[in-house]
Order: C-alpha cells, then sequence, then structure tokens
C-alpha cells in the first residue's frame, strides 16, 4: 500500500490537529498493511502437539540423559495432567511452572537409558520446565496459485473438525493410489523418494557413540545394564577403545575384512520408536528396515573403510578405499560380492578426516565419503527391494589395513505405520489403498504413532450444505497454507518471568518440503 505524499494531505491550519490527524492517518495505513500481510500473505501458527516431532515440535520437555547426556525432547500430553480445579489440561495451556512428567519415565535414544520413574523412585521426583511449541511462519493462499508437491509442510482445516487447524506432511496427490508399504510411500505402485533436504531432517538417531553412560551398572538400559552395542565379529582386531570408548581403530593387514556388528539385543534395536513419545508404545512399534552409519575415518594408505547393510535378507557393502575407489557391492546368498556401482571420491577428502555415511533408503543404496556420492538403485516398483519384509536387518563396521574412527553414530528413516494392534488404520496401506480423486491429497504426520491423520480418519469430512469428503482425505479447498520457518522455536525463561522471552537459537530452521525437480526413475 503507497503512504500518502506531502501534497496529498489534509491542512486544517491547526498544528495540533493537523499532527493527530497524519498521525492517525499512517497508523491506519500499517494497520492495513498488516492486516493485507495476515489475510493473504503470511501468518504465524504455533505448533500445538507432537503430531510432527521431531521436525517439528508442540509443547515438550527438553531433555538431556543423566546418564550419557545425549540431548533430546520428549512430548508434553496435554491430556496427561489436570489444572487446580482437576480438569485436564487443553492443548492451547503450558503450564507455567516446573512438573513431573507423566505418565511414564522418558527413555534416552540414543543409550536406551530409562530415567527413573517418579512414582517408585526413593529420591524427590525431579520436576521439568515444559516448553511452547514452536511458532511458525505459514505462507497463506499459495496454493491458490500453485498445487501442493510431495512432501510439503501443510496447514489445513481437519476434514472432520474444520474449525481446527493441522499441520501435516503431504504425502499423496490428486489421481494417485496411495499404498504405504514397510515405511514407505507407494503411489501408483512406485516408491516415492524423499528430497535430499528432507531427508537429512528425517533421520533419527538410534545409537550415538560419543555418548557414553556414566553409571553402565544399573539395569535401566532397555531393563539390563550396559555395554557397548558394537561388539567384534569372530576374531576382529578391532579396538573398541583405542583412545577410549568414543574412537574406533584398526592396525591389521590390507586384505583381510574385519568386522564389527551392532547388536540390537544389547542397544536400541531398530524399531520405529521416538523418544519424543510415551516409551509405552515402544513395543507396538514395527522393525525399521531403513538404516543409516555414519563416522568420520582416518586412514593410512593401502587401507579401506566400508560398512555392511541387510535388508530383506540380502547384504550391501559400501567401501572407500584410500586410493579413492568407491564401491557398492551386493553379496549373493553364497556371500560372493558383485559390484553394483563403482565411482571416485575427492582425494583431498580423504587427506584428512572426513565423514563416511552408508545407507539402505527408499529403495536406494547410498555411500557417501566427504562432498562425494555413490548411489545404487534397487528399483522403484513395490518388491524391487526383495520380498522378505519380516527378516530383521543387521549393520556391520568393515575395515581393512589401518584405520581410525570417531563420532560413531547409526539412524533410521522416518517409517510411516499402518499395521499396529493398538491403532485402527482405515486406509493408506498395502491392504487398504487410498484412491485420490481431483483436488484430493494424503497427509501424515512426521511423527507417526502419534498423529491423528489421513491414515486414522474414519468419518467422512464436514462441507458446506451437507457436502462430504471421502474419509482420509484432505480437499483442496481446506488447503490454508504452506509451512516455510521456524522463527520462533519454543521460548524458555531466565528466570521466572512471566514470558518466555528468550527462544531456542539453534532451532531456527527451514521448513523443507518437496522439490520441483523430484523424481523416482
Amino acid at each position: 500500500m503507497t503512504s500518502p505524499s506531502k501534497k496529498d494531505m489534509i491542512f486544517s491550519g491547526n498544528k495540533k490537529v493537523d499532527a493527530a490527524y497524519h498521525t492517525a492517518e499512517w497508523l491506519l495505513s500499517a494497520f492495513t498493511s498488516v492486516l493485507v500481510f495476515i489475510v493473504f500473505v503470511m501468518q504465524v501458527y504455533r505448533i500445538p502437539t507432537g503430531s510432527m516431532a521431531e521436525t517439528l515440535r508442540g509443547a515438550h520437555f527438553r531433555l538431556r540423559c543423566t546418564q550419557c547426556g545425549c540431548r533430546y525432547d520428549h512430548d508434553f500430553i496435554h491430556h496427561n495432567y489436570r489444572d487446580k480445579n482437576n480438569k485436564r489440561l487443553s492443548n492451547t495451556v503450558t503450564p507455567t511452572k516446573p512438573i513431573i512428567i507423566q505418565p511414564r519415565s522418558p527413555r534416552c535414544p540414543s543409550c536406551g537409558y530409562s530415567e527413573p520413574d517418579p512414582l517408585r523412585s526413593p529420591k524427590p521426583p525431579v520436576k521439568r520446565t515444559v516448553f511452547k511449541g514452536d511458532q511458525i511462519f505459514v505462507q497463506k493462499c499459495i496454493y491458490q496459485f500453485t498445487e501442493p508437491k510431495r512432501w510439503d509442510v501443510i496447514v489445513f482445516k481437519n476434514p472432520t473438525e474444520p474449525k481446527i487447524n493441522y499441520i501435516k506432511r503431504c504425502i499423496g496427490l490428486p489421481g494417485e493410489k496411495i499404498e504405504i508399504i514397510d515405511g514407505d510411500v507407494f503411489a501408483n505402485g512406485i516408491i516415492q523418494r524423499k528430497p535430499e533436504k528432507v531427508q537429512e531432517e528425517l533421520w533419527m538417531v538410534i545409537y550415538d557413540n560419543d555418548y557414553q553412560p556414566i553409571n553402565p551398572s544399573v539395569k535401566q538400559f532397555n531393563g539390563h545394564t550396559w555395554k557397548q552395542p558394537f561388539e567384534k565379529v569372530g576374531t576382529s582386531k578391532w579396538n573398541l577403545n583405542a583412545d577410549g570408548p568414543r574412537v574406533f581403530a584398526l592396525d591389521a593387514d590390507s586384505q583381510t575384512v574385519q568386522r564389527i556388528q551392532y547388536n540390537d539385543k544389547q542397544g536400541n534395536n531398530f524399531q520405529a520408536a521416538y523418544a519424543f513419545d510415551d516409551p509405552g508404545l515402544i513395543r507396538y512399534m514395527p522393525v525399521c528396515s531403513d538404516l543409516m552409519v555414519r563416522y568420520y575415518m582416518d586412514m593410512q594408505a593401502g587401507s579401506a573403510a566400508g560398512a555392511q547393510i541387510k535388508k530383506y535378507g540380502i547384504a550391501y557393502e559400501g567401501w572407500v578405499e584410500a586410493d579413492g575407489t568407491m564401491r557398492i557391492l551386493r553379496l549373493t546368498p553364497g556371500g560372493s560380492p558383485i559390484v553394483a556401482a563403482e565411482g571416485q571420491c575427492n582425494l583431498e577428502d580423504l587427506s584428512q578426516i572426513t565423514r563416511f555415511r552408508f545407507a539402505t533408503v527408499d529403495h536406494q543404496v547410498v555411500l557417501e565419503c566427504g562432498d562425494s556420492k555413490l548411489i545404487h538403485d534397487l528399483g522403484t516398483g513395490i518388491n524391487d527391494a526383495g520380498t522378505n519384509r519380516q527378516i530383521a536387518p543387521q549393520l556391520q563396521i568393515l575395515g581393512k589395513g589401518k584405520i581410525r574412527l570417531t563420532h560413531i553414530g547409526l539412524f533410521r528413516d522416518i517409517h510411516y505405520i499402518t499395521e499396529n494392534p493398538i491403532f485402527q488404520f482405515q486406509q493408506g496401506s498395502e491392504q487398504k489403498p487410498m484412491i485420490l480423486k481431483e483436488d484430493e491429497y494424503f497427509a501424515c504426520g512426521d511423527n507417526s504413532p502419534a498423529s491423528a491423520d489421513s491414515r486414522l480418519w474414519n468419518e467422512p469430512g464436514l462441507g458446506n450444505n451437507g457436502h462430504t469428503y471421502p474419509q482420509g482425505v484432505v480437499p483442496k479447498d481446506y488447503l490454508v497454507g504452506k509451512a516455510m520457518v521456524v522463527h520462533w522455536p519454543g521460548g524458555y525463561r531466565w528466570k521466572n518471568e512471566w514470558l518466555r522471552w528468550i527462544p531456542s537459537a539453534d532451532d531456527f530452521k527451514v521448513i523443507y518440503g518437496g522439490s520441483s525437480d523430484e523424481s523416482n526413475n
């Protein structure tokens, strides 16, 4: 809106009257501009619940494991708490004073330590501060001019309760048959791979070797005492305590492969569990077969570093040699290696400590060394990656020669669930695919076990004048906008101020969505 110029202004001759009038005129112009901006361009939303965690968090506790020091967030589930009148809290209320976490103590996503139960511990229960949900900017009206892209984080009116806005990730588009199979999204029988920046947001830690428990003898690490979950295979020459337990080293010949394997019975297992959620849900979660191992390596001439992941009973290995050669191998049932992909990394990366990552994700095997990447495509069809989905995954770290590894970590991909004994899924599974028509979308929360979304809606959506929408559908008419930026992560107080005025600086971020050049071929 253009501000009035001096020649357009009206003057009465009375300086005080003129000043008051023109001040009011300027204020009205500013207010109108802000109103237009809010209504048509951008609006602020506060995330109320944890259905999009960890991408976006509702009200939550910020915790640090009292054993290993790993930092993680845990959901504040409003209906588990009551106000002074003994009424359950609504999801718009955030307690101003520290409280006890209910109904169960949280579990560390790295070492698996369960904090003491406040109801059974002999010590006074620890009270924790509740942080408000993330505050985000939503670009409104964008979907009146362009179509939503898959993986966009969208805000829409809940079809079953149109007065309430929901925020989820768009995974299904008009004209598609949507099937969620083993955590992956398929549209018309083709796997839908996540754009790179979205994928980076969705990796979740299973184990980080940088965080070591201070008292491993207590029996609260997944129900037992703690010990290093990576174990030597056979007569392996790996040293798992080379410079303290955070460093692995190998000093062996350059011909024989030396192996260490992650023991998912000792450490956190491969279930699609969320530290953000009630740990009572863990036993109901399916196993996730899309895994990634990461470490930083320093190796000498003639050496090689690698990893092996078994998915659906098929073993894949990724190797980086000291001369820069990168290889992805597929092992036959008899153990013979077949080269699936080969390339060359930047030798300058290998002249210093560099990052190694190896993953199976979205029907691809991905090997990274520094900034170099090698991909083996397993195929885009439902069964192209294999049919033995019930076989549990396995993971090993491999090496030959002289190598030193630091910052070793194991991660899993997001896993959308459609089969679970405690949830009644209505649509979106292989058995109950969702058929989307014109102007119909399918949306899921990133926190898959704790999201009421298209998979679970069991009633038709409500429209105007008695019109209804098919259950599970997000109609285009109900799209509000696209989530763009976390501009004010749940703030906290310095002491006991009434205003939560200090944001968490590390959590300001862009919210990544679909890419215009995404392809599944």
